[in-house]
C-alpha cells in the first residue's frame, strides 16, 4: 500500500452499517466483537505457550524459592511484549493485505478526503509551562498560517495558556503573544497566564474550557513543541464534521528532524514502531482507541459535560490531581456515548522528542506516576470494558519494568545454584530466549518489514542501506536504552511507595551536551548494578554473562552511552550524513524548514 495513500479514493462518505453499530453508524458492533475475541484468545495462548516454555526451563532440577519468583516475574512482564506482537502482525497483515483495510479500519476517515466547506468553529490552543515562549508561539503562528492557507482559516481562533511561574519567562511570553495577536488579526489569538498551576495540564485546560468552550464545537490542543499541517487539521475537522458522535480523533504524532544524535535514533525506531502496532491496534478497539493529549481533535461540549476528572482520595504521589489525564478523559468521552478514534496513518503532525536520555529518564517517570493513579481509577462506573482494559494496560505498561529488573538482579542466583550443565536444556532454553527477544522487537520489525516491502519505502529514508544501517543501529540503541530506563523506573516505582512525586515543570527540548560529571552523577548507580551483575554472571558462567548482554549491556555502558548520543558533535555528523533521517528531512514540508529557520 502506498503510504502516502492511505485511504482508497471515494466519491462519497462512509456507507451506513446494517445492524447494531457504534455511535457514528459507520462500523458494526458485532464485527468489532469478533476482532476482539481473536485478538484476546491469541494474546491468552502465546502468553500461555510463552510462560509454559520458560516454566519448563526455571523447573529443570525442581523449583527453587528463587525459580517460583522469576516465574512470577515473568508472567507479569510478558503481557506488554505479548499484545505488542500482536498488534504488529496484525497492523503489518492489515497495511499490506488490500486496498479496503485502511478503510475498515479507520472507516469514518473517507470524510476528510471531500470537498466540504467547514460550518464548525475549531479553537486551536497551546498550553505552556516555563517554555521558550518564542519558539513554542512561533510554532502556533505556523500553524495558523497553515490552516489560513488551505481557505478554512476564518473557523479557527487561537489560544495561548499559559502556566508559567517564572517572572523573566513570564514578560517575554507576553511580548511573544502580543507580536503573533497583532500580526493575526483582531480577536484571533487570546493569551490567557494562571497564577497557579492547579490541576496541572488538565487544569489549565478547564479553565479555557470554563471560559470561553461554549464558543466552539472543537478544540485542538497542542504542546510547546507540536507542529501540524493545515490540511491535516482542516481534513480532520471535516471528518468530526461530518460524524457528529466523534468525539475524540487522534492520529499519529511523529518526530520532527532533530539535531540532537539520541533523539535522532530514538524517533527513527519509533516511527517504525508506531505505524504497524497502531494499526493493528486500531483494529480492535476501534471506538474506543486512545488519546494522547494533543495534536488531537477533541468535541468540547461532550468534553465539558462529562470528561471532568476527580480528584483522586488520598495525597500524592498517587492522590490528588491525575497527572496523565489524557487516557482518562479517552474512556470518559467514550462512556459518554462518543467514539474516540485513532487514525493510523503518518501525515502533518509533528512533535519533539528528548535530545537526551536525561530528559527521557525525566518524561518517562512523569508518565508513570500518572499512569500509576489509574489504579484509584478501575472503579469508576459506567466505563466500557476495552476502555477500563486501556487503564489497566497502562498501569502494566510500568509494573512489567520493575519485574524485568528483578529478574536481571535474581539472573546470577540462577546461574550460581541452577542445575548441572547436563541437565539444564540449554538449547531450549536459548530457543525461548530468542523467540522472546524476537516478540519484544517485533513493533520494530514489522515497521522496518512495512518500509522495505512498500513501493518506494526506503527512498523515502534515503534509500536501502541508509535504511538498513540506521534500523541496525536503531534495534542496538533500544537494548542498551531500555536497560537506563528500565532501573530508573524501577527506582522511582519504589519511591512512589514512600511517597516520593515528581515536580512539573518546563522540558528541556533542544540538543544539548552531558557533560562526564552530569552522566556520571545521574548514571553510576545503574553502572554499578550492571557490574555486579555481570561480574556474578561471568565468575557462575562466562557463556551466562555473554547471553545477558541484551539485557545488561546498556548498564555497562550507561555514563558513556549518555555522554556520546548527547554529544553535540555526534548530532553535527548525524545531521550533514542525514544518518538516521526521517521523510521529513528528505522532503520537507514547508511547516517544518519554517521552523526550522525559525
Amino acid at each position: 500500500m502506498n503510504d502516502l495513500s492511505p485511504f482508497p479514493a471515494t466519491t462519497g462518505g462512509s456507507a451506513p452499517v446494517q445492524g447494531s453499530t457504534t455511535p457514528t453508524g459507520v462500523q458494526s458492533t458485532a464485527e468489532l466483537r469478533r476482532r476482539r475475541w481473536i485478538v484476546v484468545a491469541l494474546n491468552v495462548v502465546t502468553w500461555f505457550l510463552l510462560n509454559s516454555a520458560a516454566w519448563s526451563v526455571l523447573g529443570t532440577g525442581g523449583w527453587t524459592l528463587v525459580d517460583i519468583v522469576l516465574a512470577l516475574a515473568f508472567a507479569i512482564a510478558t503481557p506488554w511484549t505479548v499484545l505488542g506482537f500482536w498488534n504488529a502482525l496484525l497492523g503489518l497483515w492489515l497495511l499490506h493485505r488490500d486496498d479496503r483495510a485502511m478503510a475498515e479500519v479507520a472507516p469514518f476517515a473517507v470524510a476528510g478526503d471531500l470537498p466540504t466547506p467547514l460550518t464548525i468553529r475549531t479553537a486551536v490552543f497551546m498550553t505552556l509551562r516555563n517554555e521558550d515562549p518564542e519558539r513554542a508561539i512561533g510554532r502556533l503562528a505556523i500553524v495558523k498560517d497553515s490552516i489560513d492557507a488551505t481557505g478554512e482559516g476564518s473557523q479557527f481562533d487561537y489560544f495561548i495558556l499559559s502556566d508559567t511561574n517564572r517572572p523573566d519567562i513570564a514578560e517575554r511570553e507576553e511580548k511573544a503573544a502580543a507580536a503573533f495577536a497583532a500580526a493575526a488579526g483582531q480577536g484571533r489569538v487570546v493569551y490567557r497566564r494562571r497564577t497557579d498551576n492547579a490541576g496541572f495540564k488538565a487544569g489549565n485546560v478547564r479553565d479555557f474550557l470554563d471560559r470561553w468552550g461554549s464558543r466552539y464545537e472543537l478544540m485542538l490542543p497542542l504542546d510547546a513543541d507540536s507542529l501540524m499541517a493545515g490540511a491535516t487539521i482542516v481534513k480532520h475537522v471535516r471528518m468530526m464534521q461530518a460524524h457528529p458522535k466523534l468525539g475524540i480523533l487522534q492520529s499519529l504524532v511523529v518526530g520532527m528532524p532533530s539535531s540532537s544524535a539520541f533523539a535522532r535514533i530514538f524517533q527513527f525506531g519509533m516511527r517504525q514502531g508506531m505505524r504497524a502496532y497502531t494499526m493493528g491496534q486500531a483494529w480492535w478497539v476501534g471506538d474506543c482507541g486512545p488519546f494522547w493529549g494533543h495534536n488531537a481533535l477533541v468535541r468540547i461540549r461532550p468534553f465539558m459535560e462529562d470528561c471532568h476528572l476527580p480528584l483522586l482520595s488520598g495525597d500524592p504521589p498517587l492522590g490528588g490531581h491525575i497527572l496523565s489525564h489524557d487516557q482518562v478523559e479517552a474512556t470518559f468521552m467514550r462512556r459518554a456515548g462518543y467514539e474516540v478514534r485513532v487514525l493510523p496513518v503518518e501525515e502533518g503532525s509533528w512533535e519533539e522528542n528528548p535530545p537526551t536520555i536525561l530528559e527521557f529518564s525525566r518524561r518517562d517517570v512523569r508518565w508513570c506516576q500518572g499512569n500509576m493513579q489509574y489504579v484509584k481509577l478501575l472503579d469508576q462506573p459506567g466505563l466500557k470494558p476495552i476502555s477500563r482494559f486501556q487503564l489497566v494496560w497502562a498501569i502494566l505498561m510500568f509494573v512489567g519494568v520493575p519485574a524485568w529488573t528483578l529478574m536481571i538482579t535474581l539472573s546470577p542466583f540462577l546461574a550460581w545454584h541452577g542445575p548441572s550443565r547436563e541437565a539444564f536444556p540449554v538449547a531450549f532454553a536459548a530457543t525461548v530466549y530468542v523467540i522472546f527477544f524476537l516478540m519484544y522487537l517485533m513493533p520494530k520489525i514489522a515497521g522496518f518489514a512495512d518500509i522495505l516491502i512498500s513501493a518506494g519505502g526506503t527512498a523515502r529514508y534515503g534509500g536501502r542501506l541508509r535504511f538498513l544501517v540506521a534500523a541496525a543501529t536503531e534495534l542496538v540503541f533500544s537494548f542498551l536504552l531500555g536497560a537506563l530506563t528500565s532501573f530508573r523506573i524501577t527506582v522511582f516505582m519504589i519511591g512512589l511507595a514512600f511517597g516520593k512525586s515528581v515536580v512539573w515543570g518546563g522540558q528541556q527540548r533542544d540538543a544539548m551536551a552531558l557533560t562526564w560529571r552530569e552522566a556520571w552523577d545521574a548514571f553510576w548507580p545503574q553502572m554499578a548494578f550492571g557490574w555486579v551483575i555481570f561480574g556474578l554472571l561471568w565468575a557462575a558462567s562466562p557463556a551466562a554473562a555473554l547471553w545477558s548482554l541484551p539485557l545488561t549491556a546498556g548498564f555497562l555502558i550507561a555514563v558513556p552511552f549518555a555522554v556520546f548520543t548527547a554529544s553535540p558533535r555526534l548530532g553535527r555528523l548525524f545531521v550533514a550524513t542525514r544518518f538516521c533521517g526521517i521523510p521529513e528531512e528528505f522532503a520537507m514540508p514547508d511547516e517544518i524548514a519554517r521552523a526550522r529557520a525559525s
